[in-house]
């Protein structure tokens, strides 16, 4: 199902490209970190998976997986460093072309997107394979989106070149979470703690709306009302909960070893 990238194999580091900064190694160790936890939780699929992040300081470099690793082999080590022409800058292999395209086109359309995590999550997905709003507003763990979601109702095949990497960009427009029918979910965030928070919590609340909707009985959705003020409530202190949510979910895997 994956394709591999037509580019620049090899690293091209600019001598000016300086990998070692406290910023960047974070960056390094969370992302990773994310990949590991979704691995740990079931949110991947085989390799074809990908996330990104902007490189600290830059507005043109981001760190992506490698093709070829599913994610529970993702390390701090062996993200790769990538332009917006497809040149891998540091780092051994290559993105995986779909990885690329999404995330290259999102991040130079969108610089408000210093995170994008797209998974085919089995819940959320679920959703993107039914007619109609695939996120209800239901449970509490839902209203956390509620105003942020956008919906691309035009599957149009794998992204493999810049202008379906541009479509899906312009689809996102100004939501948080983009849900792909007929294949999968993005999620943009300007942290990756609160694209893991994001990421995390979107499989929950998809998964606890199947679990209704497979009941057959009436469903009871939050006024709207009352759906805003609770979105209000919880994105108020969202950034540092999500901070919060992924120190604790790293001291897990430290633990484990």
């Amino acid at each position: 199902m994956a394709h591999t990238l037509t580019g620049n194999a090899r690293p091209v580091r600019p001598t000016s490209l300086d990998l070692d900064s406290e910023a960047i190694i974070t960056a390094r160790h969370e992302l990773a970190a994310c990949f590991q936890l979704a691995a740990l939780h079931g949110l991947e699929e085989g390799i074809c998976n990908h996330f990104s992040a902007m490189l600290p300081g830059r507005d043109d470099l981001f760190l992506v997986n490698p093709y070829g690793y599913a994610f529970a082999e993702v390390t701090a080590q062996n993200l790769l460093v990538c332009d917006f022409h497809g040149n891998v800058l540091d780092g051994d292999g290559q993105p995986e072309a779909t990885a690329f395209y999404i995330h290259a086109r999102l991040h130079k359309q969108q610089p408000r997107v210093r995170v994008a995590f797209h998974t085919h999550m089995p819940h959320a997905t679920a959703l993107c394979l039914l007619q109609g709003p695939p996120l209800l507003w239901l449970g509490q763990t839902a209203l956390k989106f509620y105003g942020r979601t956008a919906v691309d109702e035009h599957y149009n095949g794998l992204a493999l070149d810049d202008s379906e990497g541009d479509r899906i960009a312009s689809v996102l427009g100004d939501a948080d979470i983009l849900f792909l029918k007929n294949h999968g979910v993005i999620i943009a965030a300007p942290t990756i703690a609160e694209a893991w928070d994001d990421l995390y919590y979107l499989e929950r609340a998809a998964q606890v709306q199947l679990l209704a909707m497979a009941t057959q009985r009436a469903l009871k959705p939050v006024p709207a009302t009352i759906a805003q003020r609770a979105y209000e409530q919880m994105r108020e202190g969202d950034p540092e909960s999500a901070r919060a949510h992924l120190r604790s979910a790293m001291r897990r895997l430290s633990a484990q070893g």
